[in-house]
């Protein structure tokens, strides 16, 4: 049968409730993915998802995390690459060569803090089956028996709430190559080859109780559905997932990969799944570059600068959505410098405009512009017009709706909207603050 006939809806009216305000209100959150993949490191940087033809797309896949399904399929360059650096060596070697001696939770979660982030979700196990704690029938392929030898979910739990954080985890719940092996996924018949069984069910649903046991996070994010032989009624189903989670944090959010479930929020992964955004909380997500894990082939080509990130954040918060940015560590766990410098950037941004983001939503009344590059949020009392462009500036808008006596740069309401002056030393893009006149 197919997933949706075997959901039961009423299993899941329960769970309707409003989005709480912390996490409406976020503006920004990281993603990790890390791994044993983060050791060859190495996928061809094509270009976006949701841009490409699927088949080409598979057998050229720019997410290095997805390395595993990649070296076998027939054709693919990673799989020469695989042969030809690694001599064809079994993927689990890069479990036992991934060390993580570089990884400081602390220094990388107050990062995380400083450019703004309001909460921080890491993959604890993506599809090669890989744990990033010693999860149950696991067999000792973790990364505290092997590897780092080490809890890395311990690590940046404590470390992201130290800084002041919410905590979330990632769980492929749809996919693991190893526990549930399956052909490699070519993007012909059935695109992902999804194991459905009860084995593989009761498995999934043993993590997932772990993680919220032990870590109570605040965001459950799942992957690629649930297996279809949870969602009925029954000692492992879903619903009793999500019982769990709501019982061990009642603000809690869930995402809406499980299946045709329950969620608190939608989700959009590069320009895939646009749809998603819009007529209730979403999510974008998307890596600094074209991968989510490292990848050494990316450079300064392939990556967002904090100006292309920022821009990328208020987009979204206009439209109300949050966004959450993806980190991709090394194997040894240092954040790769062109990422780090998009971070540091968005940082230096953020001591001086986070409000605009932060606790802001969309304008009411307003709309997006591209000449010049204009996108407005509102919070507080106030009014943000988030301008990529300096000098003497026309932001088309309503202004009879704002105090141009109190903008935070010179400003002369005009025909067509309000005329300011932005410095040129600026850090961009700049924010233009007005306080909102009262009806």
């Amino acid at each position: 049968m197919a997933a949706h006939e075997l959901s039961r809806p009423e299993n899941y009216q329960r769970f309707v409730r409003p989005t709480p305000d912390w996490f409406k209100e976020s503006g920004l959150g990281i993603f990790i993915h890390w791994g044993a993949y983060s050791v060859p490191a190495w996928a061809e940087p094509i270009g976006e998802l949701g841009t490409i033809e699927k088949r080409y797309w598979f057998a050229h896949n720019p997410y290095a995390e997805w390395y595993f399904n990649t070296i076998r399929i027939d054709g693919a360059p990673a799989r020469q690459h695989q042969l030809e650096v690694y001599g064809g060596a079994p993927y689990d070697d890069f479990l036992d060569q991934w060390r993580a001696e570089a990884f400081d939770p602390a220094e990388m979660t107050a990062l995380f803090r400083r450019a703004g982030a309001q909460f921080v979700v890491p993959t604890t196990k993506h599809h090669d089956g890989i744990t990033l704690w010693n999860a149950p029938r696991t067999g000792g392929r973790n990364t505290v028996h092997r590897g780092p030898k080490r809890d890395l979910i311990d690590d940046l739990a404590n470390a992201t709430r130290a800084n002041g954080m919410r905590f979330g985890v990632y769980y492929s719940t749809g996919l693991d190559w190893h526990a549930a092996p399956t052909p490699p996924i070519t993007g012909e018949g059935d695109e992902f080859h999804r194991p459905g069984d009860e084995a593989y069910a009761r498995f999934a649903y043993d993590h997932v109780m772990d993680l919220i046991d032990r870590y109570r996070p605040d965001i459950l994010w799942g992957d690629i559905g649930y297996p279809s032989a949870g969602y009925p009624d029954g000692p492992f189903s879903l619903a009793n997932v999500f019982d769990r989670f709501y019982a061990s944090t009642p603000d809690g959010v869930v995402n809406d990969r499980f299946g045709p479930t329950h969620w608190d929020f939608r989700t959009s992964e590069y320009q895939q799944g646009r749809e998603n955004e819009g007529g209730g909380m979403w999510q974008s997500c998307r890596g600094i570059g074209y991968s989510f894990g490292y990848n050494q082939l990316e450079d300064a080509s392939h990556y967002m600068d904090s100006r292309a990130a920022l821009k990328e954040l208020a987009d979204i918060v206009s439209r109300g959505g949050n966004f959450l940015l993806d980190v991709g560590p090394k194997a040894d766990g240092s954040i790769p410098e062109l990422q780090r410098r998009c971070l540091e950037g968005m940082a230096d941004w953020m001591a001086l405009n986070a409000r605009a983001v932060q606790g802001a939503g969309p304008a009411t009344g307003t709309a997006p512009s591209e000449k010049p590059w204009v996108r407005w949020t509102e919070g507080g009392g106030n009014r943000y017009a988030v301008v990529d462009a300096t000098g003497p500036v026309l932001l088309p808008c309503d202004a009879d709706a704002v105090d141009t006596d109190s903008a935070s740069v010179p400003a002369t309401a005009e025909p067509g909207g309000v005329r300011v002056e932005i410095p040129v030393s600026t850090p961009a893009p700049a924010v233009v603050v007005f306080r909102l006149r009262r009806g």
